[in-house]
This record gives structure tokens, sequence and C-alpha cells, in this order.
């Protein structure tokens, strides 16, 4: 019972950092877009990116922690990661509709 609980938390981990290195591999892609062409949609875009590869490196963060930690600490970090996504989502928003 331990040792599946052990190796669904680390496959858990692993498909965090995966979407983590995906979403930064986004981020650059749209940085170098931006760099070329100075828009405001393509800058939208990268913050967008940016903001999005902040709240997964949170949710990455989180998931480190376990069902061990403290709940009221797991809840705060919980808020912290729906910022970023909120943020980022909103800039991408704006990177299609301006």
């Amino acid at each position: 019972m331990v040792e599946t609980e052990l190796l669904t938390r680390g496959f858990l981990t692993l498909l965090r950092i995966t979407v983590f290195g995906l979403t930064l591999g986004i981020t650059l892609i749209s940085f170098q877009a931006y760099q070329k062409q100075k828009t405001q949609r393509l800058q939208y875009a990268f913050l967008g990116f940016a903001f999005i590869s902040m709240g997964i490196a949170v949710s990455t963060v989180i998931t480190q922690f376990g069902a061990d930690a403290d709940v009221m600490l797991v809840l705060f970090f919980e808020i912290v990661e729906t910022i970023p996504f909120i943020i980022g989502f909103s800039m991408l928003y704006l990177s299609l509709y301006r």
C-alpha cells in the first residue's frame, strides 16, 4: 500500500515537472517571438505564459509537501498558486483580443 502511494506520488511529480518544462518551452518561444517583433500582443502572450509557468512551479512545490503538510500551509500555497494562473490567462486573453 505504501509503495503504491509512493510510486503514484513520484509519477505525479514527474508529470508536473514535465508540464513545467513544456510551459517553460512555450514561454521561451513566445519571448523569442516578442524579441523579433516587439508588438503589444506578443508581449502580453509572453507575460501570460510566464505567469502560467509560475503557477505550474508553485503547483509542483505543493505536490512535494504531500498529505503530511499542515493544512493551512497547503491552503496558502493553493491560493498563491491560483493568482499567477489568473494573471497569466488574463494576459493571454489580452494578447488575443487587443
